[in-house]
């Protein structure tokens, strides 16, 4: 047989056979079969490497780490569910789609129903062409995410080349897990390498998925599982059960516990069975996620800014269990919120280890009449945060007492202090070391400087040693002072101390300086302004084009700015009139922090307040997010789906069925030509 011929029958082969063990965990040869396959191929691939190809199982092994992860845009907005968390929310939601479903449906015409699993995992789009993976990327915004390509391809479970796939360039969405078998063993290997344990499945998939280096990546053992696909300006099929038999013809993996319900009460009996039959799988699952099958009933319901009408996650109710509420100690935030929690005898819930719980303030645990000693039902709200639910009365010890909220800040001593108008106890002294590790978390987060590498251990190194007291601080930072920072942790009742090291220590410096050139939204989000969140961030920056401009503005000057009000407004003066707030805005501006706005406010005003924009298709010559701010920052807005209230339908190329939508309802669609000689106008 010539080479050519026995490479490609090894490869169909292998791919079948990964499909067998990897989606349908049904092996039909053994390892040591499937082992031989495989080490014949890469001797063939060897001996003849011009006939190596990117889809080639050979293609898996994971190569040298990589420097960073690049964004990248999805073909089209990757929507967010809707949530539900009772059967009346469901029947709810029912109701709206036969209301909305108009002529489509005959009245004693049942409602089909696509019932999926929700997947606990990470949302990821695959792009292939002709066939062939050539990208993976995160959700991210939803619009853009983080280009994982390297590591998708040491998923086994996700095929590099499909079974008899389309041509040309489509996109599959999907759900990227960890089974808990593999979570079971990874937290063991953690916990053996001094290294803490990942809460949940969920977080450990995401942190793989974001780790720099394939070869841990494949180590892990991440599943995966495929639920739509996307492609540009074709719709699906005409049903989205289609959908799924078609993605499972091209081999790759689709949860098999899928079921086409016929009405309400098929989709309802679906839902109860899982609520306790999901123990029984080898995935977590939170939820079933509900589709409405038929697309053109689909396209009929359209979508909010945020969610498509026709799907709902339906969340299982919380799982309870009793526990010991042994303390009731308090934390301090970065505004000096002092927050009181549980600290409880561990308990198994939902997958995860439960050992501390949120109390929200004194007034919820006066109500509650929780007290330390008390047995308690914790539950995890939506399977995600734990929470005291209530006490077990009957099994009160005797002789406690009811929880006396502490006057002192546990970290700095201060007098604590309430406002007479809320209900939460703060920490007065901006020097208190909490505060300013809180401060220093958030201002090196993501949404703010994005200071990648910071994170809470090295940050409590930092303000325990002196050597951080304000933000300005974190710029005076250098090589040898960072590199020789140790950390001190215990195993087996001895001390182990590890130094940051110089790689770790010249990556951080790196992050610190790129900093210094983001835009002035990221640093007044990042300073952290009561009740300025990230979108009143970008306002302010717009709207004021520069700190100096910003420390001048009046009460009045900033009430105007859209999405800040009064009580904004006057927390951002007050916040601007402190002069230890002013002296640190000055450090940061001599350390060479960028205090310009890259968006001013136009100097027409907001022209298109009021109007709102729908984007379909590639834009060849800006990214959607650069279009949406753009938009944003005349004063309109974007939406996801288009309506009679659709201001424009801005198309670029391979529009999807929008334009078509646009066109019956007689939206105005513009050009990308056209759209940017608007901004321009406009601007």
């Amino acid at each position: 047989m010539d080479p050519v011929t026995r490479i490609n029958q090894l490869r169909d082969r292998i791919r079948y056979h990964e499909d067998r063990y990897y989606v349908h965990d049904d092996p039909v040869i053994t390892d040591a079969a499937f082992d031989a396959l495989m080490r014949e191929l890469e001797a063939l691939e060897r001996e003849h490497p011009d006939l190596v190809t990117p889809d080639s199982p050979t293609q898996r092994v994971a190569g040298r780490p990589i420097e960073g992860f690049e964004t990248a845009e999805h073909l089209e907005p990757m929507l967010s569910l809707d949530n539900a968390y009772s059967e009346e929310e469901v029947l709810a939601f029912h109701d709206r789609v036969r209301r909305g479903a108009g002529s489509l449906l005959a009245a004693d015409q049942p409602v089909e129903y696509v019932a999926e699993l929700k997947i606990d995992g990470l949302s990821i789009a695959l792009t292939y062409e002709d066939g062939v993976l050539v990208r993976g990327v995160t959700r991210g915004d939803g619009v853009r995410g983080e280009d994982v390509t390297s590591n998708v391809r040491v998923i086994r479970a996700l095929p590099l080349k499909l079974h008899d796939g389309p041509g040309g360039r489509i996109e599959v969405r999907g759900e990227i897990y960890l089974p808990r078998r593999a979570f079971d063993r990874v937290n063991r290997e953690r916990e053996d390498a001094d290294e803490p344990p990942f809460a949940n499945p969920r977080n450990a998939a995401a942190g793989t998925m974001r780790n720099l280096d394939p070869a841990l990546v494949a180590r892990r053992g991440l599943g995966a599982y495929v639920y739509q696909l996307v492609v540009p300006g074709v719709r699906e099929r005409q049903r989205h059960s289609e959908t799924l038999e078609q993605l499972r013809a091209w081999r790759l993996p689709v949860e098999p516990h899928w079921r086409l319900c016929r009405g309400i009460d098929e989709l309802m009996a679906f839902c109860r069975h899982w609520q306790d039959a999901r123990q029984a799988l080898d995935f977590d699952t939170d939820g079933v996620v509900v589709k409405v099958d038929d697309l053109a009933l689909r396209e009929r319901l359209g979508a909010t800014a945020k969610f498509p009408r026709w799907a709902l996650a339906f969340k299982f109710p919380a799982q309870q269990k009793e526990t010991i509420l042994r303390r009731i100690e308090v934390n301090v935030g970065r505004t000096g919120a002092v927050t009181p929690y549980a600290v409880l005898d561990p308990v198994r819930l939902g997958g995860s280890t439960i050992s501390l719980a949120t109390l929200h303030n004194e007034q919820e645990i006066a109500r509650r009449d929780l007290r330390e000693g008390d047995t308690v039902i914790v539950e995890k709200g939506g399977d995600v945060i734990p929470k005291v639910v209530k006490a077990i009365e009957e099994k009160r010890p005797e002789g406690s007492r009811p929880w006396v909220m502490p006057m002192e800040c546990p970290e700095c001593g201060s007098t604590l202090h309430r406002p007479e108008d809320e209900v939460v106890w703060r920490c007065p002294n901006s020097s208190c070391p909490a505060k300013i590790r809180r401060g220093l978390e958030h201002f090196a987060g993501r949404r703010a400087m994005n200071i990648e590498g910071l994170g809470e251990s090295l940050v409590d190194q930092l303000v325990s040693t002196g050597l951080v007291r304000d933000f300005a601080d974190l710029y005076k930072l250098d090589l040898d002072t960072l590199a020789n920072l140790t950390s001190v942790s215990a195993k087996n009742g001895k001390e182990i101390k590890r130094r940051l090291g110089e790689k770790s220590a010249a990556k951080l410096i790196e992050q610190i300086d790129r900093s210094r050139r983001n835009d002035l939204s990221r640093l007044i989000f990042g300073i952290g302004i009561r009740h300025v969140g990230e979108r009143g961030a970008q306002a302010l920056a717009r709207a004021f084009g520069d700190m100096d401009s910003l420390l001048a503005a009046r009460v009045e000057q900033l009430e105007r700015v859209p999405d800040i009000g009064g009580v904004v407004a006057r927390s951002v003066r007050e916040f601007l009139d402190e002069p230890r707030n002013q002296t640190t805005i000055g450090r940061l501006r001599e350390a060479g922090v960028n205090m310009v706005s890259t968006a001013p406010a136009p100097a027409g005003g907001l022209p298109l307040r009021g109007k709102s924009f729908v984007l379909t298709g590639t834009l060849s010559t800006m990214t959607r997010e650069e279009a949406t701010e753009a938009i944003e920052r005349l004063g309109g807005k974007v939406t996801g789906s288009v309506s009679r209230k659709t201001g424009y339908l801005v198309a670029g190329a391979d529009p999807g069925s929008k334009l078509g939508r646009a066109a019956e309802l007689g939206v105005p669609v513009l050009t990308e030509e056209q759209f940017q000689a608007l901004i321009m106008k406009e601007s």
